[in-house]
């Protein structure tokens, strides 16, 4: 994981779910906790596009269902700034499944478009995706 090259606004809380873009067999995922995030009291923590996540499977195959795992945000609707001044938004919230704590995806293959901030950020998910806005 490298460091992140713009600041984005964080437009998922904790709590939502979200869609998954990759074949991992996972098809909806429940965040409950960010990575990194520290809020003040009683404010839920927020993610945006390139931010590891920690959340349940709500659905998908029954192998990978009320399983745990670790995710990073791809592609978000709230819109958010990029340094050059251009402001970038989604037309959906989308996650990829991680397999380790080094940033490798589950799955081989990803549906729609990755964010440049989220591929600059995790290069083993830049690696295999087909489309970087």
């Amino acid at each position: 994981m490298k460091a992140k090259n713009a600041r984005v606004t964080r437009g998922i809380p904790t709590g939502a779910r979200v869609k998954t873009c990759d074949n991992s067999g996972a098809k909806i995922v429940r965040i409950f906790t960010v990575y990194g995030v520290g809020t003040t009291k009683r404010r839920r923590a927020a993610a945006g596009v390139g931010d590891k996540v920690m959340g349940s499977v709500i659905k998908g195959r029954p192998d990978m269902r009320k399983k745990v795992v670790q995710c990073v945000i791809v592609r978000q609707k709230k819109e958010y700034r990029r340094p050059n001044g251009r402001r970038i938004k989604f037309e959906d919230n989308a996650l990829v499944v991680l397999k380790d704590e080094k940033g490798n995806p589950k799955g081989t293959m990803f549906k729609g478009p990755i964010a440049k901030e989220a591929a600059t950020r995790w290069p083993a998910i830049s690696k295999i995706a087909g489309m970087i806005v």
